[in-house]
């Protein structure tokens, strides 16, 4: 049955998925209960605030909070419908972690009851939502589950991962097409249901797995594009080529769409899911584990020629790095390789470190415990004699010739295509990123 007035979700994980989700729910009507581990989280949310940067998100949670629509628990309680959004983080090896997804489907089973519908969105091996069944029906044998019953099940259980863009959550939560994967197709159809009750864009179901597989090729196709890319910058910045010239008149092929190369992957989207499918099957996923392995020696590039800069300077010279996060205008540090640069260099200079990033209040533990210092974009341009610019913010492109005219960059972005060559330092865009 479609969501409607009266009925209730409740949203497992108050992250950067799982509140604005539980916000837009929310929004629709429904009666909402987001559920999350941390204290401070479910007091934050239930003041009517937020705990991270995404545009429009402050508004949308202080609007549902205030009508009565959304409310913040530590605990689950009985609804129509449970979602589950909270965070799958690489193990060991690379391996994938799904601990938090099956405590979260052993936490709501007790409350569980016949007609009920669970929603696994979390990004999630093949297989996850299986187990997601399998935990529920060890937990309650009363309850007829999907997969491990005879005949129709009590609950509903399907697997709709997110596709969105961190700095349009809220807009690409509603607009974008969904795939919803059931156990059976009467779970997804369930599920298919739910969704169209705030979602505009298609509802496609298909199985659990399939969705399951789908969300992590997404990823791993644009990982394997990306790593092309940086492969070509570190050749290009060899052999004394500028990449972003380079790319740009290849791409005037009418079937050559070349992106643009970077300091490396992040977030926990593009840097992650490839290795889900590497751990899935390592014998066959060599294009996929070939990128990741690109990727990554991408930033240790980065860090060898931050340190050639570097080695040119006075040994009291100030070296700014703008910005930390994974990506452009948020505030979003999840396997940023901005930060994994800034650490190296911090943990060899020290105090010599400046860090520029407008959306951080404070340094990451391991760059302030390595001595790294958090300033202002005009301090920074007051003060240091080389930049070494590592996430394309906005306000960073603000920045004139007149101010860094002066100063050796390293520009990993391609921002600023007027930064003239220097005599003492021959780098100019190779290697750059975006």
């Amino acid at each position: 049955m479609p969501i409607a007035e009266g009925h209730k979700t409740v949203v497992m994980g108050l992250g950067y998925i799982g509140l604005p989700t539980a916000a837009l729910i929310a929004r629709s009507g429904i009666e909402t209960v987001g559920v999350d581990v941390n204290p401070d989280v479910v007091e934050t949310v239930n003041q009517g605030r937020v705990h991270l940067e995404e545009v429009d998100l402050d508004g949308l949670v202080r609007g549902v909070v205030e009508r009565g629509h959304l409310r913040a628990s530590l605990t689950p309680e009985p609804a129509d419908a449970f979602i589950i959004a909270v965070p799958t983080p690489l193990g060991e090896g690379q391996a994938p972690d799904i601990g938090y997804v099956l405590d979260a489907a052993r936490t709501i089973a007790p409350v569980l009851a016949p007609g009920n519908l669970v929603i696994l969105e979390s990004t999630s091996p093949v297989g996850t939502t299986e187990q997601v069944c399998a935990a529920i029906a060890k937990a309650r044998p009363d309850l007829a589950v999907p997969g491990h019953c005879d005949g129709n099940a009590d609950i509903f259980v399907a697997y709709c991962p997110e596709r969105v863009l961190p700095g349009r959550i809220l807009v690409e939560l509603v607009d974008n097409d969904r795939c919803i994967g059931g156990i059976t197709p009467r779970c997804a159809r369930r599920a298919m249901t739910f969704y169209r009750g705030f979602v505009r864009g298609a509802c496609v179901t298909t199985t659990a797995r399939n969705a399951e597989l789908v969300k992590l090729v997404e990823n791993s196709f644009r990982d394997v594009n990306i790593a092309f890319a940086n492969e070509l910058s570190i050749i290009a910045d060899g052999m004394d080529i500028d990449v972003w010239d380079v790319i740009a008149l290849a791409n005037r092929h009418p079937r050559v769409n070349i992106l643009q190369p970077g300091p490396g992957v992040g977030g926990h989207c593009i840097a992650v899911d490839p290795w889900f499918i590497v751990h899935g099957d390592p014998d066959n996923s060599r294009i996929i584990r070939t990128a990741r392995e690109v990727n990554l020696a991408k930033t240790e590039h980065v860090v060898a020629r931050a340190r050639a800069l570097i080695a040119q300077l006075p040994d009291d010279s100030e070296i700014a790095l703008f910005g930390l996060a994974f990506k452009a205008n948020i505030d979003d540090f999840r396997e940023s390789p901005a930060v994994e640069i800034a650490a190296a260099l911090a943990r060899e200079y020290g105090a010599r470190i400046a860090i520029v990033e407008p959306f951080a209040r404070e340094l990451p533990a391991v760059l302030a415990a390595a001595g790294a210092r958090l300033v202002a974009l005009d301090d920074a341009l007051d003060t240091a004699q080389a930049i070494v610019l590592l996430v394309d913010h906005e306000v960073f492109r603000s920045v004139p010739l007149d101010e860094r005219r002066d100063k050796m960059v390293y520009d990993t972005r391609g921002l600023w295509p007027d930064q003239p060559l220097r005599s003492d330092w021959t780098e100019r865009r190779q290697g750059g990123a975006r």
